[in-house]
C-alpha cells in the first residue's frame, strides 16, 4: 500500500502545512521540482471537469511526468470490471492515479487495492484538493488562516464537508448559514466538535456574515442533482452585496466554480474587487503539484 491523498482528515496539521508551504514556494518560483520525471500518472474521470482536468494535467507535466487521461467509458469499468482488479492492473502500468469519481466508495476501493498513490480529485463526499487551494488562497490574503472567521452559505456538500474537516485541523471559526434541511449530518458535526472544531449554525445570512473574514459558497445544484425546490429554499442564503457589507472590511469571497450568477452569488460580488475566485482556481495547480511532490517523497522544504 502507498501513501494516498483521499481526505485532509487523514493528514496531520503539520503535514498539511508542509504541503501548503511547498505550494507557496512553487507558485513564487523559488523552486521547480521534478519528482515525476519518467513517471506516468493516470487520471480517471467519471464526471466531466474543467479545473481538475487542466490543473492536474498541466501540473503533472510541469513536475516532469506524463499524464494519461481516461474516462470510465474508456476502460473495462464500464463493462463491469471490479475496482479491485482495475487497481491492481493500474499498479503494474502507472505510478499514481488521480480519480474524479461519482462515489467516494470507488476511491476508497481503488486505494485499498492499489500499490501506488491514489489522489481524490472529487467525490460526492469530499473535495480535498479544492480545500487545499482555498486555504492557500486565504493564506495569500491574510498570511494565516489561524483565528479567522470563515462563513459558508447554502447547501451542505462535499466542499463543506472538507471545511468541517479543516476546522478540526486548523484553528479558525466556521460559520454555516443554511436552512435546517440542508445542513450536514449531525454525526459529522458532532465528531468535529468533539475533536475541537469551532463550528456554529445560522439561519440568518447577515448574522453569519457579521465581521467574517472569508465568505464561501458553491453551486446549489451539483452535477447530476435534481433541482427540486433547491433554488427557492436556498435563495435567502445567496451571497450578495448586503451580505458582503456585513463582513469585515477586508473580507474576501471564494467559490470553487463553476458558478451560477443570480443563484448562490450575485455578479456584483463574484466579479467584484473582493472576489478571489480566479486566484483560487489557479491555486488548484500549485496545491496539487505540492500534493504530488509530497506523495512522491519530494517535500523540498
Amino acid at each position: 500500500m502507498s501513501a494516498n491523498f483521499i481526505d485532509i482528515a487523514d493528514y496531520s496539521s503539520a503535514a498539511l502545512r508542509d504541503i501548503l508551504l511547498l505550494a507557496h514556494k512553487m507558485k513564487s518560483g523559488v523552486i521547480s521540482p521534478t519528482p515525476l520525471l519518467g513517471k506516468t500518472i493516470a487520471m480517471i474521470f467519471e464526471k466531466s471537469s474543467t479545473r481538475t482536468r487542466i490543473s492536474f494535467e498541466v501540473g503533472i507535466k510541469q513536475l516532469g511526468g506524463t499524464p494519461l487521461v481516461l474516462t470510465s467509458s474508456d476502460m473495462q469499468l464500464s463493462r463491469g470490471e471490479t475496482i479491485g482488479d482495475t487497481a491492481q492492473v493500474l499498479s503494474r502500468y502507472v505510478d499514481a492515479v488521480m480519480i474524479r469519481a461519482l462515489s467516494h466508495e470507488t476511491v476508497l476501493q481503488l486505494s485499498e487495492n492499489a500499490d501506488i498513490p491514489v489522489i481524490n480529485g472529487l467525490t460526492n463526499l469530499s473535495h480535498p484538493c479544492q480545500i487545499m487551494a482555498d486555504i492557500m488562497t486565504i493564506e495569500e490574503e491574510f498570511d494565516s488562516i489561524d483565528g479567522l472567521i470563515i462563513a459558508w452559505f447554502g447547501d451542505s456538500n462535499n466542499v463543506l464537508k472538507n471545511w468541517i474537516d479543516a476546522a478540526v485541523t486548523f484553528p479558525f471559526s466556521l460559520r454555516i448559514a443554511s436552512p435546517k434541511g440542508y445542513r450536514p449530518d449531525k454525526s459529522v458535526i458532532d465528531k468535529a466538535l468533539d475533536l475541537g472544531a469551532q463550528i456554529s449554525f445560522y439561519e440568518d445570512s447577515l448574522e453569519a456574515a457579521a465581521n467574517a473574514n472569508v465568505l464561501v459558497t458553491d453551486v446549489w445544484i451539483s452535477m447530476g442533482d435534481e433541482a427540486g425546490t433547491r433554488v427557492q429554499d436556498l435563495k435567502p442564503y445567496q451571497v450578495n452585496k448586503e451580505v458582503l457589507e456585513c463582513a469585515d472590511d477586508k473580507a474576501i469571497f471564494l467559490h470553487c466554480l463553476p458558478a451560477v450568477r443570480g443563484n448562490e452569488v450575485t455578479a456584483e460580488v463574484i466579479d467584484g474587487s473582493r472576489s478571489r475566485v480566479f486566484d483560487e482556481a489557479e491555486n488548484r495547480l500549485h496545491a496539487q503539484k505540492a500534493i504530488l511532490c509530497y506523495l512522491f517523497g519530494d517535500t523540498i522544504l
